[in-house]
């Protein structure tokens, strides 16, 4: 047996793969019966009934504003104002009830699984190779093949090929998920062949994000030695960083804030770009008013940064494999 068929038995025979993977189908099967039950298709009957509610809303409110107005004429001196509402604000999508229209809402859901799939990729590629080194099992390993960067990239190799083939097949399996929600709560109607060819490199820009993850978090596991050491670094990046880091700047007033956090680039990363609006500076005079100055962050520069990110933490796993003691 190869040493990559051996490491890719390893990784998926183990329990803590499988019993992850069966809670993260669990949430998101969850997160699709939610959306399922909380839409409805807008069947002509469903549209008469949120005309008729928008009427009856609008015909209400005229004899509220009659009112009013019949008490702010009786007392001038009060400072009242008279009101009178439009037909025209009294819209009848305003009293419809949610329906999930495929092209508008599919997005924020491919993300969802990009970023749940991510956080599985970093806790799986950490604990793949943390727990060889708490166990023995890589001094073990090396000893049968004292080979230490061909034995760790093909670990890596067997973690990233194992990701891609779930990453892919769920991701398959979402999106005729939602489709079919959409077919029977919400409306295909608006999809196009470029639509369809966004989601597309919208999905594989996710797959990207889960396999970065997966990386690091081996990454740190192996410069580490343990999968603690993976999950500690998360941990104080999410604590400092986000949330640290993220009041020191806003109590400093620094421009652009959002920039210095991992979710924007993330955002940045999965919709293309993000537009970023700095509420401390003064804001600039424009055809539409007053408004702050803006900075946005594209998926070409949230790429560099991930790809900076990754070299950096697998190029020093590699040095440490190979200048330090195994033992």
């Amino acid at each position: 047996m190869s040493l990559y068929t051996a490491e890719t038995r390893r990784f998926t025979k183990r329990r803590f793969t499988r019993f992850f993977v069966l809670g993260l189908l669990v949430v998101l099967a969850a997160i699709a019966v939610g959306m399922f039950f909380t839409n409805e298709k807008a069947t002509p009957a469903v549209v008469a009934a949120a005309e008729q509610e928008a009427e009856r809303a609008y015909q209400n409110d005229l004899v509220m504003a009659a009112e009013g107005n019949k008490a702010c004429a009786a007392q001038p001196s009060s400072g009242c104002m008279e009101w009178t509402p439009s037909r025209e604000d009294y819209r009848a999508e305003h009293y419809m009830p949610s329906t999930f229209d495929f092209r508008e809402h599919f997005g924020p859901m491919a993300t969802t699984l990009a970023a749940l799939l991510a956080v599985a990729a970093f806790v799986l590629g950490a604990s793949f190779v943390g727990a060889e080194w708490n166990s023995g099992g890589m001094m073990n390993l090396l000893l049968w093949r004292p080979q230490r960067l061909k034995v760790l990239t093909t670990k890596l190799a067997a973690l990233l090929a194992t990701l891609t083939g779930l990453t892919v097949v769920l991701s398959a399996v979402w999106t005729g998920a939602f489709a079919a929600i959409a077919s029977l709560r919400g409306s295909l109607d608006s999809m196009t062949a470029g639509a369809w060819q966004s989601i597309l490199l919208m999905e594989l820009r996710g797959l990207v994000l889960v396999l970065a993850a997966g990386a690091i978090g081996f990454g740190l596991a192996s410069i580490g030695r343990h999968t603690a050491v993976a999950m500690g670094v998360a941990i104080g990046v999410v604590v400092l960083f986000q949330f640290g880091l993220g009041t020191v700047l806003s109590l400093a007033k620094v421009k652009f804030l959002e920039a210095y956090l991992i979710p924007s680039w993330m955002i940045a990363w999965m919709d293309k770009s993000i537009e970023l609006q700095d509420w401390n500076a003064p804001c600039l005079n424009s055809p539409t008013g007053c408004e702050p100055p803006t900075m946005t962050l594209t998926w070409p520069m949230a790429g560099g940064v991930f790809a900076a990110v990754v070299v950096l933490v697998l190029g020093t796993a590699m040095w440490t494999m190979r200048n330090r003691d195994i033992t």
